[in-house]
């Protein structure tokens, strides 16, 4: 009898196919319980994913992956769940950003090369960044395992690991109390206050603008061939090839207790299960998808405390080369843009010329997010019927700017598109079309627990950090363990 006969098995119901859904589903059904995932729309990737329009992919997932260098532990993550592929090689820009204003271009580089100016003040702001980043020189999120698991391929996190990630945490104080727009303004140079702006949400904490830079100097943060829909669709594969199914096109509609375990109601059917995990945003499950709302005090404290990121993706076709334009840009605008109540001197463009199979020959796909906590607004366009006309309004301004910058862009648009807060609820249930949790400095995350109660668990952004691909994969390995706890099971990593 092989190994895996003798594992027992127990049917396991996931809600989404995002990419924490789908690595719990792969980690169960290695783990011998048979996986069942429903998704509410044609495609694995929830918010991380991309989409095609006449002929231009349009990228509205990834656009780095921490964990794509080798030496990092979350990068065995990635090789266990088959998001890393070798139809997905990883390609690690350098420059990371680079700034287009009246000046001309300044390149943000990896080991932040060239961004030394003159001035007391600014040496100083970058002798800090400089002691700051080399704190982080070997802090990485730990994958570590569950106490008391049964487990075939333990993942032991060593006190020399520990020791290792120390200088991160005695400065992580001081980052937690500033958001990265502060800390930027310590850079005398507008330029380079503009480029670090770049790289995270300015109203965030300090702390994962520092992060998030620090991964891209010790060489991971990459993006995957192919992007987020070739990495879900890579992880949906492996699950399928282990056994599990997957069915879209399916939306639960609520979640019950029953006799023996859970049951879920999808498409006016009831499907029993011993366990039912919740890949679907949390904070629009505890309202949504219960009888009667959840009323523990978590679930209390996310009402009050969760504040979202929201951001309007717009995406543009064009039928011009941009090669010679850079990957990713923070442009400074000539004039303001005006969108959605909201007004933007900079933008954040990425170029995919180079990407193969996103643009016609000969032809360009560039995109934009402009965040801000827009739902409010869009809802009340589509409540007095303006909102196919904001929309266009949006992207017309955007256009008329971008020709101004870009000058290939005139007259060579090929489609457009836009997709708003109320586009991810639709899409993905997110709570105010939001895709990740805001955190800004001093506040406090309100989560989700993995584990609900024996055979009811949460997985996804709302149950780890703030969002983004490194706590959904994190997130869906913890509810795998916690599942595999639960029902006396050994994890099965690889």
């Amino acid at each position: 009898m092989s190994t895996q006969s003798m594992i027992p098995f127990h049917k396991v119901v996931i809600i989404g196919a995002g990419i924490s859904g789908l690595t719990a589903a792969v980690y169960l059904q290695r783990s011998g319980f048979q996986t069942l995932v429903l998704e509410k729309t044609g495609g694995p990737g929830g918010v991380s994913t991309s989409w095609k329009q006449k002929g231009f992919t349009f990228e509205g997932g990834v656009h780095w992956l921490i964990g794509a260098k080798k030496e990092i532990p979350l990068h065995q993550v990635w090789k266990e769940t088959g998001a890393l592929q070798e139809n997905n090689p990883v390609y690690f820009k350098d420059p990371i950003y680079t700034l287009v204003d009246g000046d001309g271009t300044m390149p943000l580089f990896r080991d932040l090369h060239g961004l030394e100016t003159k001035g007391l003040r600014d040496r100083i702001a970058l002798w800090s960044l400089r002691f700051h980043l080399a704190c982080f020189k070997h802090f990485h999120q730990p994958i570590s395992d569950m106490r008391g698991l049964k487990i075939r391929h333990p993942k032991p996190f060593s006190i020399g690991e520990y020791a290792k990630m120390l200088p991160a945490a005695l400065i992580t104080p001081f980052l937690m109390i500033r958001s990265a727009r502060g800390y930027a303004k310590r850079f005398k140079n507008k330029r380079i206050r503009a480029l670090l702006a770049a790289v995270v949400e300015p109203d965030i904490n300090a702390l994962s603008l520092i992060y998030t830079l620090g991964t891209f100097q010790v060489g991971d943060s990459g993006y995957p061939k192919g992007g987020s829909l070739r990495m879900a669709q890579n992880m949906a594969e492996t699950f399928l090839s282990l056994g599990g199914e997957i069915r879209y096109q399916t939306m639960v509609e609520e979640v019950l207790p029953d006799e023996n375990g859970w049951a879920v109601r999808a498409k006016g059917e009831v499907l029993k299960a011993d366990a039912v995990v919740i890949s679907a945003d949390a904070r629009t499950a505890i309202d949504k998808l219960f009888r009667e709302p959840l009323q523990d005090g978590w679930a209390q404290k996310m009402r009050k405390g969760l504040r979202t990121t929201q951001c309007m993706f717009l995406g543009v076709g064009v039928n011009a080369d941009l090669s010679a334009w850079p990957r990713s840009m923070q442009i400074v605008l000539p004039r303001p843009l005006k969108a959605a109540g909201r007004t933007y001197e900079t933008v954040v463009v990425n170029n995919y010329v180079n990407e193969e199979g996103y643009a016609p020959e000969g032809c360009s796909v560039i995109t934009c997010l402009l965040h801000g906590p827009t739902y409010a607004y869009w809802r009340a366009a589509k409540d007095d019927g303006s909102y196919q006309a904001k929309k266009k309004a949006v992207m017309d301004g955007f256009l008329e700017i971008m020709g101004d910058m870009i000058p290939e862009i005139k007259d060579a648009v090929a489609v457009t598109d836009v997709a708003t807060p109320l586009t991810y609820e639709r899409y993905c249930s997110t709570f105010e079309g939001s895709y990740m949790t805001d955190w800004p400095p001093l506040s406090r995350l309100y989560h989700a627990p993995v584990r609900y109660r024996k055979g009811l668990y949460f997985t996804g952004q709302r149950t780890a950090y703030s969002g983004g691909l490194p706590p959904a994969a994190q997130s869906g390995r913890t509810t795998a363990q916690a599942v595999c706890k639960d029902f006396d099971a050994e994890f099965v990593g690889h």
